[in-house]
């Protein structure tokens, strides 16, 4: 019988998931079942594990999925708890495989776990990354109070203004967030339709606002993709301390924001 716990590899990587989950809950920002995480994790398997049986019946998808065929992700599962994926993992999400043709999953490992009702979206992310030959293997999903917040007001609904302020907080965030970050007008949560407005985003920036609702961020790495949305927080807790001290905060010039660029090997925006 194959053990999937006896995969170091895989083992480390869920156990970064994890570390990342308890980090969005000690951070208030996975109220309830807030959020979700999906990871491929397809290069930390072997062939015998890529083909286990499934656990239950193949589940359809709205749309097809055909960069990730075959593919196997780590998904947190529907109605579950970021502080619970961070004790266990397993009991709180599951491996699902993308079948070959790229229009339904089946949950292979550990238990019977039911994918977030996000996964269609963070599907459609991940094989539009793919299709970009972007090495994007994570999709994070979270609800930070500060930068929501942000969206309340209408001036930072524009994708440049609202870069143009958190940048200017602190030089990490302009080096962290390069490609500054994308708008979503408000959409229902878990729609295909906020999946589409979401990849016209992700085609030009790796963090991404939906209005009134949360951040999503995509990257290489869980811990990273972390680090992003930790990172403007930050600039937004101080964007927020000035205007309740009473002032509205200078920021850095473009001047000093375009002094990172060569240094750090930045993109230039926009």
């Amino acid at each position: 019988m194959i053990t999937i716990r006896n995969n170091t590899r895989l083992m480390a990587e869920i156990d970064r998931i994890a570390e990342v989950a308890g980090y969005l809950w000690t951070k208030g920002w996975a109220e309830r079942n807030g959020g979700n995480i999906s990871v491929n994790v397809s290069s930390f398997l072997t062939d015998d594990e890529k083909i286990l049986p499934s656990l239950c019946p193949s589940v359809p998808l709205a749309e097809e999925v055909t960069e990730l065929c075959g593919h196997v992700f780590y998904v947190t599962g529907t109605g579950k708890r970021m502080r619970y994926v961070a004790k266990d993992p397993f009991a709180n999400g599951s491996l699902i495989r993308i079948a070959d043709d790229g229009k339904s999953y089946d949950i292979i490992a550990e238990q019977a776990i039911a994918p977030t009702s996000e996964l269609p979206s963070h599907l459609l992310m991940h094989n539009f990354v793919r299709r970009s030959g972007r090495d994007n293997r994570v999709v994070l999903h979270t609800h930070p109070t500060d930068l929501i917040g942000m969206t309340h007001c209408k001036p930072f609904l524009n994708s440049e203004v609202l870069t143009r302020t958190l940048w200017s907080m602190i030089p990490e965030c302009r080096i962290i967030v390069p490609k500054g970050v994308g708008i979503v007008p408000y959409e229902i949560p878990g729609t295909l339709a906020l999946a589409h407005a979401t990849i016209e985003q992700l085609a030009h920036h790796d963090v991404v606002f939906w209005e009134k609702h949360g951040i999503l961020a995509v990257g290489e790495d869980v811990i990273e993709c972390f680090d992003a949305i930790d990172t403007l927080s930050k600039s937004a807790q101080i964007y927020f301390s000035a205007r309740m001290a009473g002032f509205e905060p200078e920021g850095m010039t473009d001047e000093q924001l375009d002094g990172l660029v060569e240094p750090f090997g930045l993109e230039i925006y926009g």
